[in-house]
């Protein structure tokens, strides 16, 4: 039996009540394709029957997992390949000045699924500031425990990392276990995972010179996102960078920031310096 309008209905609710994920009619397929494995394992007869179970018994650990399994998103490295060129070549180099005095950079991977951008921009990385002496912390944050708890364990099966890993970065920054790829530790060291719903606060996370928060605004209403930049620009140094996903804008959304061109994408700053 195909989803019921009720059911439908009812994780649309959950979904948006527990991360502001607006889940909008003609996502049916989604939800349904999402929650098959979880109606499984509970042997469901089918996904309406799971969703009305667990609407009808509140069971809070079940009402995480469907949550959870409609906000984790796909991941590659590299993702889009022009993001991290721009971060390396273009973005980099100019903090390196920025920040001479200092000597250190921060950088927040938002909602960053099971691991693959944190550790992309760690590698990228680790032969440019972190050779020369720098001090670098990588925070990386996600709303789903599941994802995260993969992201720290740092392992991958040879299917995730061809998608998107070059074969020499490979060879150098991982180990070989059993089947999977282990991320290596002193890349690994860079980076510190924590649960995070972005439209809670942002208080404890500190300070930033670049956020990665790329596609996710996509699925958020808008007021929504506006809210989310406010925060993201409190949380950004002076003279910080802001990656978004190629979809992804604040034009009409939120005019205080600017957008710059860097090669083939356009990174967005706080209007007058920030802060």
């Amino acid at each position: 039996m195909a989803l019921t309008p009720a059911a439908f209905e009812w994780v649309c609710t959950l979904v948006r009540r527990e991360s502001a994920i607006v889940l909008e009619r003609g996502k049916e397929y989604l939800v349904e394709s999402r929650l098959v494995p979880l109606a499984r394992a509970a042997g469901a007869a089918d996904v309406s029957a799971y969703v009305d179970g667990v609407r009808l018994r509140p069971d809070r650990k079940a009402q995480t997992a469907i949550v959870e399994a409609l906000t984790t998103n796909e991941t590659s490295w590299y993702r889009d390949g022009a993001p991290f060129q721009a971060f390396a070549t273009s973005v980099v180099p100019a903090l390196k000045q920025a920040r001479a005095s200092t000597r250190s950079l921060r950088i927040w991977s938002a909602a960053c699924s099971t691991g693959q951008e944190p550790y992309s921009l760690a590698i990228s990385l680790a032969d440019s500031v972190l050779a020369e002496g720098w001090r670098v912390e990588i925070v990386a944050t996600d709303l789903s425990t599941e994802v995260l708890e993969k992201a720290k364990a740092g392992r991958y099966s040879q299917l995730e990392v061809n998608r998107g890993l070059p074969a020499p970065l490979l060879v150098r920054h991982f180990t070989r276990v059993g089947t999977q790829w282990q991320v290596n530790d002193d890349i690994r060291r860079l980076v510190r995972f924590s649960q995070l719903n972005l439209t809670s606060p942002y208080t404890l996370l500190g300070q930033f010179d670049v956020v990665f928060l790329r596609n996710v605004l996509i699925y958020f209403d808008l007021q929504t996102k506006r809210d989310i930049l406010t925060r993201v620009r409190r949380v950004l140094k002076p003279g910080g960078y802001l990656f978004l996903g190629g979809a992804e804008t604040t034009l009409g959304v939120d005019d205080n920031w600017d957008r710059e061109p860097v090669g083939r994408v356009s990174v967005h700053r706080p209007k007058n310096g920030g802060q």
